[in-house]
């Protein structure tokens, strides 16, 4: 075989797996990109919702969503926050699988009532996205422990005394781990979540784990 016919060979292969690649990229979802890295497993979880309906973990099984941590009185960073949650909820109104879950940091204050009352004042679908209460100590310990939201050192601190207060939202997979923190209220970052919502949804809920945490199941 002579060396012209072997360049011409060589060329061809090199450009059937180019187009093989691309192929790959454009059908199989996060083909190319690295896989986002498991960085806990949310724990079993209780709290009312808006509606009063009780919802636990066992109704996140199969759904992807985000988690996030507010209080109806807020006057700062909450209102801006819902707003960009609303624009979420919005652009994956036809996700079966996907939902938003806001959790209140006072609950003294935020009833299953007035709970509603601000879900809402924002047109929220109960069914898809939910307001929840309950036990002051529950709702931080998930905060931190599970969702990775605030630091783990503050649970030493009396609950009483305490009051968290985040612009950060979690992203959980099907399988109830938390996959990247985001930055409520910066644009490429709500613009990078809804980018990795996408291929969470996609993703079985069997996926392997790539996690290195030390809240990392197994």
């Amino acid at each position: 075989m002579n060396k012209k016919k072997i360049g011409f060979l060589t060329g061809f292969f090199i450009l059937l797996f180019v187009g093989f690649y691309f192929a790959l990229t454009r059908l199989v979802p996060g083909f190319g990109s690295p896989a986002l890295p498991v960085l806990s497993r949310v724990p079993s979880f209780s709290f009312a919702n808006q509606e009063g309906r009780r919802i636990t973990d066992k109704d996140l099984a199969g759904k992807v969503y985000v988690a996030e941590y507010f209080f109806t009185t807020c006057r700062g960073i909450c209102p801006r926050l819902n707003i960009n949650m609303k624009k979420i909820s919005g652009d994956y109104a036809g996700e079966a699988d996907f939902r938003i879950l806001s959790y209140t940091v006072d609950p003294e204050t935020d009833s299953v009532g007035r709970m509603k009352h601000y879900a809402d004042s924002l047109g929220a679908d109960p069914q898809r996205w939910w307001f929840l209460t309950g036990r002051k100590d529950s709702l931080y310990h998930l905060a931190r422990n599970g969702y990775l939201l605030d630091d783990p050192k503050n649970n030493a601190l009396n609950i009483n005394e305490q009051f968290l207060h985040t612009q950060f939202l979690a992203l959980v997979d099907k399988s109830g781990c938390v996959r990247k923190i985001y930055d409520g209220l910066k644009k490429d970052e709500l613009d990078e979540l809804e980018k990795d919502i996408t291929v969470l949804l996609k993703e079985k809920a069997d996926a392997p784990r790539f996690a290195n945490s030390l809240n990392n199941p197994g």
